[in-house]
């Protein structure tokens, strides 16, 4: 794109005069490389083209609200996009698509609990593929157009799950699902094929009382009756909201650190769960 790209002392400097004609294959259908060159494209008199564009809901909303700043992408939600730059953008008021993993987070607290949530203003398409693992392990569905009722079984069955590029499992659920199985009937088997690490999160809730082992990019959870409260510490956003949900179900008191992880992708997690009848105290708030 004629981008020049600096690294010095942990910071990048970026430096263009005028992005070039460019035809761009993406070697994985990533989110964060599609939505960055989407922006830095949308400016200017060029035309970019993205190939093995990622496919996700985010994708397309970033995209139809900057059309509706005046872009010009076409092409959002196949694997093809076409960004045709324009001189100015103007101010627009939007509302921002529904948190599907935040959604997901939800179903899965009251899954695990063993509850009733009503969900509103969601998009159960964005989320599909959880809806069939949580049918599948024993949870009722009642999905209507943009809300959804589940009611949990008195215990979960195990399961197996693969994450994928949208639209299959997503990767950003799958620490939160896979702790939801932890206390679930019988032997779950995860396969985490877009991300390194997302795993680590095990190592601290195997202090509950997890049973998991780890052999390579798989997972495989023998579930138990319960867990048990301990002081754990978060590494990463969703691998911290699998700790909380985890404390949720744990016998005693659990104490979730840094969770400066949980906040950056959740806001208010903890008042939202306490209105659903969760009992958790943020410290320092």
């Amino acid at each position: 794109m004629g981008i020049k790209i600096e690294e010095n002392s942990g910071n990048i400097y970026c430096k263009c005069d005028k992005i070039k004609n460019v035809q761009i294959h993406l070697d994985f259908p990533s989110v964060g490389a599609t939505e960055n060159i989407i922006l830095a494209s949308v400016l200017g008199d060029s035309e970019v083209i993205i190939e093995n564009a990622a496919l996700e809901p985010e994708i397309v909303d970033l995209a139809e609200f900057l059309n509706r700043m005046g872009a010009k992408i076409f092409g959002m939600g196949t694997s093809i996009i076409k960004i045709k730059g324009v001189q100015n953008l103007k101010e627009v008021s939007y509302n921002v698509m529904p948190d599907r993993i935040e959604a997901g987070t939800l179903l899965i607290a009251t899954a695990m609990t063993g509850g009733k949530i009503h969900l509103k203003k969601v998009v159960p398409e964005h989320i599909s593929p959880l809806l069939h693992k949580l049918e599948e392990i024993g949870c009722k569905l009642i999905v209507n157009k943009d809300n959804i009722i589940l009611i949990s079984p008195k215990r979960l069955k195990a399961t197996e799950i693969k994450t994928m590029p949208y639209p299959g499992f997503p990767t950003d659920l799958q620490s939160i699902f896979a702790c939801m199985l932890t206390i679930a009937k019988g032997t779950s088997i995860i396969t985490e094929n877009i991300f390194e690490n997302r795993f680590k999160i095990f190592s601290e809730l195997k202090r509950m009382g997890v049973k998991a082992n780890i052999e390579g990019k798989t997972l495989v959870i023998k579930g138990v009756k319960k867990l048990h409260g301990a002081e754990v510490q978060s590494t990463d956003l969703r691998g911290g909201a699998a700790l909380v949900l985890a404390g949720l179900v744990a016998k005693g008191t659990t104490k979730v650190k840094n969770i400066e992880y949980i906040l950056r992708g959740y806001e208010n997690l903890d008042l939202k769960l306490n209105n659903i009848g969760a009992n958790i105290t943020r410290e320092g708030s």
